[in-house]
This record gives structure tokens, C-alpha cells and sequence, in this order.
């Protein structure tokens, strides 16, 4: 995608041919910044902290770190090492699991000299894969956009919700639950997103929005809190989430929030999708109560950071001293308010049979 009118993926080797670069997610909307990664820990810091965050970008930076970590160390004992520290950042997002596994069943059979050129010609394949995927993902969710447009037989935008972050800035390229509307906007379907803000770290009012603005895709950000209402008054057509985990049998785990609108798209009669890779499925969990839910830090609830009228970026507390938070950063929506999964093999229905008969090798 673009910034400023240059092509950027989330993550990409730096020119020395083995540190690698990242967006830090952290400092956006208000300042676009490089980050470049030299070891292990960096990669897990910029993981943990949230420099890069979305469930295959998660996965695809793993990738990288193991690379990092062969360029320095190249022996089983260090390979072991660099996998549980990786595996420890963030619980809940399969891909970085399934990441880690994959890149290890790739170094493990080689000699130690074999395994660094292995291990980044094999990060660049999952990044090129996952760009390859969303695009597949958004291709089929078009048809779902399109679909709607031409049914209604206005000119009148489709007016989609989405929550959290799950655009290009969540993948390595293209996104999961934005991909769709990226291809209809570019295909001349006039589209417009309400975009939850997401609290509490507004992944939506700040990622999403920026990122859907620098594309030049119509869009309004909303408080939390609005989006039923929306619905009730017939101003939301459909609704696309991403996902952190979705189980064999089509529960969703993403971003704290998500339930809530899938109760209100039910309530309504509002289709509510989900786009995903099918790496986010993790086919050895039947049942989402299963998920492990990752408890962030309180901060991040009594904390925000904004940018005041002299242009100073800022954090600022917003509750009264002492108060305590808690940070339950995702919640599972059972498969029963699932209209259907968009994947990059196409649309299913969110259940066991619909995963096995896109992906019946996995199944």
C-alpha cells in the first residue's frame, strides 16, 4: 500500500541484506516512523510492545526474528532459545505459533552453516504468502461488497463496519477484514467504513482510520459504544472483523469489542463476516472458551496518548488516581453470529464443516 505516494509493506530487510525494518504502530497516526531490527530481543520487543501488531504480521515478524537469530547464533541450543522467547510476547494470536513452527521444521534437519540463508529466504516466502493470501481474501470478499451494491441498485455507498485494525497494517500487505473494501474501492464501488475507535489502545480511530485515509476510502470513526445504534437505524450494511484465533469450528477471538457488535449485527439482521487467513485457524481447538485471553497492562485503560493544539504528542491520564483497570485485550464470538468466514480459498459458513471443505488437508 501507499504512504505519501511510496509502496511500503509492515516489514522488509534493510539494505545491508539482513537487519530487518518495521512501521513502529506505536507512534501513528501522528508520526510515521522506521524501526530496524538487529536481534532477537528486538524482534520480541517490537512484538510485545506493539510495534507490529495484527495476527499475520505477528507471525511474519516471528519469521524474521528466527532468521535474526540463526544470522547470530545458528546452533539448536540458540534456535530452541529464540523460539520460547518469541512464543512468550503475545498469547493469544496462533500465527505466531504456527510461524515459529514452521520456520524451526524448515532449520532443524540443516547444517548449522545452511540454516541463516534457510531461515531469511523462508521469512521472505511467509511475507510474500501472506500478500499473496490477503489478496485472495479481498477478492473474494469484493464479491460479497459487490454483491450487496448491486442488489440494492443505488448509487448509495455500502456503509461497512469494522473493528479494531485489521488492514494492511495487520498483515504484511493488503490486510484481512479491509482487503475486500480496498478492492472495491479501487474497482470504483463506492464504500464507506464506520470505524470503531477501539479502546483502549484505538487501534481503530488511529490505524485504521489513518491508513483508510491515506488510501482515500471514505470513512467515519465512531465511539465504541455507537455501533448498534448505527445498526438500528439501518446505517450499517455489513460488518468485517479480522481474527487473532479462530477454532476448527468457527469461533472468533479478536480484539476486545468484537462480541458486543456481532450480539448487534445478530440483533439486527446486519451480516457480520470475518476475513482470515487460514494460518489464524488453529485446528487443534474445537471450542473458543479454549483461547488463552491476554491480559494487557492497566496503563493502556487509564492512559491515552493524543496530540495537543501545539502539535506535542502526549500521554495523558484519565482516571482518577489509584483507580484500578483491568485489560482483557480479546473476547471470542461464538460461530452461531458468524455469517461466514472469508478466506483466501473463498467464503464458508463459520463452523467445522464449512473450515473442512475449503481446507480439508488441515482439517
Amino acid at each position: 500500500m501507499k504512504v505519501d505516494g511510496k509502496d511500503y509493506r509492515t516489514i522488509w530487510l534493510s539494505d545491508d541484506g539482513w537487519g530487518v525494518e518495521i512501521i513502529d504502530q506505536t507512534k501513528l497516526p501522528f508520526v510515521f516512523e522506521t524501526v530496524r531490527l538487529e536481534n532477537v530481543d528486538d524482534v520480541a520487543r517490537a512484538i510485545k510492545y506493539m510495534l507490529v501488531r495484527g495476527a499475520p504480521l505477528i507471525g511474519a515478524t516471528a519469521a524474521y526474528g528466527m532468521a535474526l537469530a540463526m544470522y547470530a547464533d545458528a546452533s539448536d541450543t540458540h534456535m530452541e532459545a529464540a523460539y520460547q522467547q518469541l512464543y512468550a510476547t503475545r498469547p493469544t494470536a496462533v500465527n505466531l505459533r504456527w510461524a515459529l513452527d514452521d520456520m524451526t521444521s524448515h532449520l532443524k534437519p540443516l547444517a548449522v552453516t545452511d540454516r541463516p540463508a534457510v531461515a531469511y529466504a523462508r521469512a521472505a516466502e511467509i511475507c510474500d504468502d501472506d500478500v499473496q493470501t490477503c489478496s485472495s481474501i479481498g477478492d473474494h470478499g469484493f464479491k460479497l461488497i459487490k454483491e450487496l451494491y448491486e442488489k440494492r441498485g443505488t448509487d448509495a455507498p455500502v456503509n461497512i463496519l469494522t473493528h479494531c485494525n485489521a488492514g494492511w497494517l495487520a498483515t504484511v500487505d493488503w490486510g484481512t477484514a479491509l482487503a475486500p473494501i480496498y478492492k472495491a474501492h479501487n474497482a470504483g464501488i463506492p464504500v464507506h467504513v464506520w470505524v470503531d475507535e477501539t479502546r483502549p489502545r484505538n487501534q481503530g480511530a488511529s490505524l485504521t482510520a489513518w491508513e483508510l485515509g491515506r488510501h482515500g476510502v471514505p470513512l467515519t470513526v465512531i465511539a465504541d459504544n455507537a455501533g448498534g445504534h448505527l445498526m438500528q437505524e439501518g446505517r450499517v450494511d455489513m460488518c468485517i472483523t479480522g481474527t487473532d484465533r479462530t477454532t476448527a469450528s468457527g469461533d472468533v477471538c479478536n480484539k476486545i469489542g468484537t462480541y458486543l457488535k456481532a450480539l448487534a449485527a445478530f440483533d439486527n439482521g446486519v451480516p457480520f463476516y470475518v476475513g482470515l487467513p487460514s494460518p489464524t485457524v488453529d485446528w487443534t481447538l474445537d471450542d473458543g472458551r479454549d483461547i488463552p485471553i491476554e491480559e494487557r497492562d492497566g496503563d493502556e485503560v487509564t492512559k491515552i496518548q493524543g496530540k495537543t493544539a501545539t502539535g506535542e504528542v502526549v500521554v495523558v491520564e484519565i482516571v482518577p488516581e489509584g483507580a484500578h483497570a483491568g485489560n482483557p485485550a480479546f473476547d471470542v464470538t461464538p460461530s452461531r453470529l458468524v455469517t461466514g468466514l472469508i478466506t483466501e480459498r473463498g467464503v464458508c459458513d463459520a463452523s467445522k464443516a464449512g473450515l473442512a471443505k475449503l481446507f480439508p488437508e488441515l482439517a
